[in-house]
């Protein structure tokens, strides 16, 4: 049974009640339904607590995908005991965590709005990020923060919508990243829109609308390759 992926719906939803499907030999836990981002795609799983029906809780260290990818395992911290196989339990999201993530995922997209060359890889960390472009120029860590922070006090909203695969086999230039394809397969894949800005399919969570970036600073430009800048930023 696929487990209910809460955050493609909302990605502001922190806590919902759940049922334990099973536990694996590691004792990963998956639930019918989840508010946990898994990891994927640059950004990493999220943590939090499982709360169960006595009120004792389980630490959530991170969250990834089961072997088929339809089902999320919620790996406990070392030392939790997992709940058992039916149990009815409640999922709480460490926002805290889970917010500078979407804040600088947003600002990411638009990173590739100021630079828009190939994406060849990138990656989400705790209030800051990084992306890899596929260019040869000398790039200039002021400059590119005044036109991100320009675009970002655009205060666009971010939506998100979703089309077919052939869809987008028919629109290729959507596609920004050279090395993570849009997942594909199930017949259809989700776009996330910048309004009058950015459009690309993206699983990710975003922020609702781009203030809620605020400011952020390019905080170093490296040569990866003969071809290849990586441009670091992070949250002000």
């Amino acid at each position: 049974m696929a487990t209910e992926l809460l955050f493609r719906v909302d990605a502001y939803a922190s806590e919902t009640a759940a049922t334990v499907l099973s536990v694996n030999e590691r004792g990963g836990i998956v639930l019918d339904r989840t508010v946990f981002y898994a990891t994927g795609g640059g950004q990493p799983g999220d943590t939090g607590t499982l709360v169960r029906a006595d009120g004792s809780t389980i630490r959530i260290a991170t969250a990834v995908y089961g072997e088929d990818k339809t089902e999320i395992v919620h790996v406990p911290a070392e030392g939790e005991t997992p709940p058992a196989q039916g149990e009815a339990v409640t999922l709480r999201l460490d926002w805290a965590v889970r917010l500078p993530r979407m804040r600088i995922h947003t600002a990411l997209h638009l990173l590739t709005v100021v630079l828009p060359h190939p994406v060849t890889g990138g990656s989400i960390g705790d209030g800051e990020g990084r992306l890899d472009f596929d260019i040869a120029d000398a790039l200039d860590k002021d400059d590119i923060a005044a036109k991100l922070n320009a675009i970002i006090a655009k205060h666009a909203d971010v939506t998100e919508r979703w089309i077919t695969d052939d869809e987008l086999l028919a629109n290729p230039d959507l596609v920004k990243t050279m090395s993570v394809k849009p997942p594909m397969g199930s017949g259809r894949v989700r776009l996330v829109e910048i309004a009058g800005l950015d459009l690309q399919p993206c699983g990710g969570t975003h922020v609702r609308n781009t203030r809620e970036i605020g400011q952020v600073v390019v905080t170093n430009i490296e040569k990866k390759g003969k071809q290849n800048r990586r441009v670091r930023i992070a949250l002000v």
